[in-house]
């Protein structure tokens, strides 16, 4: 297993999901075979989550295009092809530009903002207060001493609430995320995968609160690291075996050169063994390789197209340096687009 690690703001480990070649993803059976039908017929989705960009502006930060001109980032990103935005929420977050904000008020100008410069838009629920990730599910300060019928409750009317708030500033999602990177679980141990029973009533509370406000807008689960089958499989013995509900197989995923192969393998055998359609909601490389990150995310794209999957995101390509300090990114700190970003371009 040849895993790095990927560090964002505040020190958060995160995967960057890279494995060895000879990892043999695909080996495992990990269910039924039924395949669904894609969501929709719409095309590849090429997308990328810009939640930093309201507070890289309010500090003065902006952007060039590839030939040096400072230009709107909306437009510079429609130029490669990007079709959607995804924008993370958080519960009741700090003033850290970094670590905070995005609250459902300040997630829904955004996406009205992305909205109307003609971008769809992913939502993306964190269940937390900052990050949580695949080795982080914290609830919320204000859920923390919460039973799981209490929290299952404060979920639902959160949701409820955020995506009502999102109706009243005009934006239907396209697609909703339930959760963010969730293998081990969501909202700590009251929702953990051991947990199984509680964890999908969690999800599916969430999942019954998105439909009633936006009947036709599926709603991904979203897992990371799919070399990890077993982890993988646990996850759905566990949520599909207790009636989870989701329309859409969501997957993180920073495979590099050699090692895409073998994610696209897992990935196949994920969406084959569980009837739903992949969608890769993170990617990104290292700053100081671009080419590779380009040509990785071309591979990457070919691949889930030719098995049907329905659209890859990188993840904040638009944070330079000194905003942050996260090296996977693909602007450099000339302002310009690397050539990371080329990747979306003539696939």
């Amino acid at each position: 297993m040849n895993e790095t690690d990927r560090t964002i703001p505040g020190g958060l480990s995160r995967r960057s999901m890279l494995i060895g070649a000879a990892a043999g993803a695909g080996a495992l059976a990990l269910g039924s075979s039924v395949l669904a039908s894609p969501a929709s017929a719409a095309t590849f989705v090429k997308g990328a989550d810009i939640s930093w960009m309201p507070q890289m502006e309010a500090n003065g930060y902006y952007w060039l295009n590839k030939s040096g001109q400072r230009q709107d980032l909306f437009t510079i990103l429609k130029s490669y092809g990007i079709t959607a935005i995804s924008l993370r929420t958080w519960v009741n977050p700090s003033n850290s530009p970094t670590d905070g904000h995005c609250n459902i008020q300040e997630t829904a100008k955004m996406a009205r903002r992305c909205r109307d410069a003609g971008l769809d838009v992913m939502l993306g629920f964190h269940y937390g207060d900052t990050w949580n990730s695949v080795g982080k599910q914290n609830p919320p300060r204000a859920w923390a001493s919460m039973n799981y019928n209490q929290m299952r409750d404060a979920l639902r009317s959160y949701v409820d609430a955020s995506l009502k708030v999102l109706k009243n500033a005009g934006v239907t999602p396209a697609w909703v995320k339930n959760g963010n990177e969730t293998n081990k679980g969501i909202c700590g141990s009251v929702g953990s995968v051991s947990r199984g029973s509680q964890m999908t009533g969690l999800f599916n509370a969430a999942y019954d609160a998105s439909k009633q406000i936006f009947p036709t807008t599926p709603v991904l689960v979203h897992l990371a690291q799919p070399q990890k089958l077993d982890s993988i499989r646990t996850f759905f013995n566990a949520y599909r075996g207790n009636g989870g509900k989701w329309d859409i197989t969501g997957l993180s995923s920073y495979a590099q050169g050699s090692n895409v192969p073998v994610i696209l393998g897992a990935m196949k055998t994920i969406q084959s063994s569980y009837g739903k359609p992949i969608m890769q909601v993170e990617y990104g490389g290292p700053i100081g390789n671009a080419n590779q990150v380009r040509d990785s995310l071309r591979q990457l794209i070919t691949g889930l197209k030719g098995m049907g999957g329905l659209g890859t995101f990188f993840w904040e390509p638009e944070g330079y340096s000194p905003f942050t300090g996260y090296n996977m990114t693909a602007w450099g700190s000339n302002r310009r687009p690397t050539a990371a970003m080329d990747g979306f371009l003539n696939v």
